[in-house]
């Protein structure tokens, strides 16, 4: 009976530790496996993928990565952080291990887009407005300029601020930028995108066209539109002169014979840019490029509608379109 007692005690005890003993030799064998991936997977090979603008080795170098690191052990965050701010142009990357010996690196790079003038520099802005680069204007080549804006303290690498309301349309900025990316329409723009009104955004677009945007509508829907209104007025021999005033809730568009372009710009005779000038060229007069001279109503000042109403204009009614514009 006290034998029979002694097995049946020491059955028990089996089954009671049995469970802890099945969790120890788990973990030991977890230990063990993360012991060899420490040992064993370091970094001898690294891989950059989508970058032209930087070569491998000062994308490298910013990572601060080093041949023999571990490859577990490396913080993918701070590397991407330290990338991401001595490379303005980076716009978007991702890390990813190749065991057992590669770490590779994906790049996305930035384009500028448009740039600001602050402090008697040029500062040249992403879809993002993150600054890019900075130096004299000749720098910009033919990239529109922001205008309406004062920058605050730009910084490269940095996303750029701007005093007062000009925060504001700095997001409205950002967001007609992603549109027009979206669409494939940036290459086009050109001369100026002004900011100064509080109702609208102004830009030049191809050589002797300004569009009229509501600035705080739909960036989107507003692109889309600006392109089948474009391939209308192709198709029906139209050309794309003037001012092309989309702000307007219906669904016309109403193209204005005089072109409207900032205080103080006027086109180049090559019509593919604007730029600052103090006189005007023999060819144009203030009265017929821009109303906003001739009629102190219509001017450009914070808080107030800026309406465009030369004597005569044409109502172009978009149509549907498959192509790009």
């Amino acid at each position: 009976m006290a034998a029979r007692r002694s097995r049946t005690g020491r059955r028990r005890n089996r089954g009671r530790f049995g469970g802890l003993y099945k969790l120890l030799s788990i973990l030991l064998i977890l230990a063990a496996i993360l012991a060899g991936c420490v040992v064993f997977f370091r970094v001898d090979t690294v891989l950059v993928e989508g970058n032209s603008r930087y070569t491998d080795e000062q994308v490298v170098a910013a990572s601060q990565v080093e041949r023999g690191d571990n490859l577990f052990t490396l913080n993918k965050s701070a590397m991407i952080s330290r990338i991401l701010t001595r490379l303005p142009y980076v716009d978007d990357m991702s890390i990813h291990r190749k065991l057992p010996d590669t770490l590779v690196i994906y790049i996305t790079e930035s384009a500028p887009l448009a740039w600001v003038e602050s402090g008697g520099a040029c500062w040249l802005l992403d879809h993002r407005c993150k600054v890019l680069e900075t130096g004299e204007e000749s720098l910009a080549g033919a990239l529109p300029q922001v205008l309406g804006l004062t920058p605050i303290d730009p910084t490269v690498g940095s996303r750029l601020t701007a005093e007062g309301d000009g925060q504001d349309k700095l997001e409205r900025l950002r967001a007609f930028l992603a549109a027009m990316g979206e669409a494939g329409m940036t290459g086009s723009l050109t001369g100026f995108i002004d900011l100064s009104s509080s109702n609208e955004l102004r830009f030049g677009y191809g050589a002797d066209l300004t569009v009229l945007f509501p600035l705080n509508g739909d960036f989107a829907e507003k692109t889309h539109k600006l392109r089948q209104v474009l391939l209308a007025m192709d198709e029906e021999g139209i050309a794309r002169t003037g001012t092309l005033d989309l702000t307007y809730e219906t669904e016309e568009a109403h193209l204005l014979p005089e072109r409207w372009l900032p205080d103080g710009y006027t086109a180049q005779a090559s019509g593919s840019e604007t730029t600052p000038s103090e006189t005007t060229p023999s060819e144009t007069t203030p009265s017929e490029t821009t109303p906003a001279e001739t009629d102190p109503q219509t001017q450009s000042t914070p808080g107030t509608s800026d309406p465009i109403t030369p004597p005569a204009q044409a109502s172009i009614p978009p149509q549907a379109a498959n192509s790009g514009a």
